[in-house]
């Protein structure tokens, strides 16, 4: 068995992996990212919602002050009609006293009025903000789904190619090698094929036996990291001297 061949086989193989993984993690993305982007745009215009209904509010509010105002303004005609009607001193001045009353209660509801009258210029700015913000949030939210729909097609076509690819390259492994290392793919992730560098893994980085460098070099078959199980390979760009 050529185990250099093997090696360079199994490289590729993690490399395509590793694509694959890649692909799948970033169309595994696109859903939140999604959401994200509906969230927001939900967002800005429940801001927008909210701020029409205080605006509603505050105009009934205002109305009812107005229809309060004008009642008060015909209590105030009917205490006076009353007033010259009556004969009776004490009757007059009570007559006075509610008229009194009204006008004071007229007073405190145009402050209310006034009051707001400022809340409706604050909301109508705050309306006018919201507004911009739900048509940019749904602008956004029109453009990047457009992007993430593409990418998203993209990412299927570039994974059904890797995956048509990678049956192909694992096939081109001899079937015990695949097995191995399919095996650590399962334990150990995407980084189970690794070199040696300066009597060191290049997977836990835990410095290696002897035997196994001189195994390595020789490269007449599959050696395993004695402390994680990766598979190890030398090539003569790496110094297999041990760690001093």
């Amino acid at each position: 068995m050529d185990m250099i061949d093997t090696i360079e086989k199994l490289l590729i193989l993690q490399d395509r992996d590793r694509q694959l993984v890649r692909a799948q993690a970033e169309l595994g993305d696109i859903e939140p990212q999604r959401q994200v982007l509906r969230a927001r745009a939900v967002g800005a215009q429940t801001d927008l919602d909210n701020a029409r209904t205080r605006s509603k509010q505050i105009e009934t509010e205002r109305k009812s002050l107005e229809l309060e105002v004008e009642a008060k303004k015909g209590l105030i005609v009917k205490y006076a009609n009353q007033q010259f009607q009556t004969r009776k001193n004490e009757e007059y001045r009570a007559l006075a006293h509610e008229i009194e009353q009204c006008k004071e209660a007229i007073f405190q509801i145009e402050d209310q009025e006034i009051a707001l009258m400022e809340q409706t210029e604050a909301v109508q700015k705050e309306i006018v903000k919201a507004t911009q913000a739900a048509n940019e949030a749904r602008k956004l939210l029109e453009e990047q789904m457009a992007q993430l729909n593409a990418r998203e097609e993209n990412l299927k076509t570039e994974l059904g190619q890797l995956q048509t690819n990678r049956e192909e390259l694992a096939a081109a492994v001899a079937e015990a090698a695949r097995q191995r290392y399919e095996r650590l793919v399962r334990t150990k992730g995407e980084n189970v094929v690794v070199g040696v560098q300066r009597g060191v893994c290049g997977g836990c980085h835990m410095r290696l036996p002897p035997q196994l460098l001189v195994m390595c070099q020789a490269n007449k078959e599959l050696v395993s990291c004695s402390n994680c199980g990766r598979i190890l390979y030398y090539t003569r760009d790496m110094d297999l001297a041990l760690v001093d």
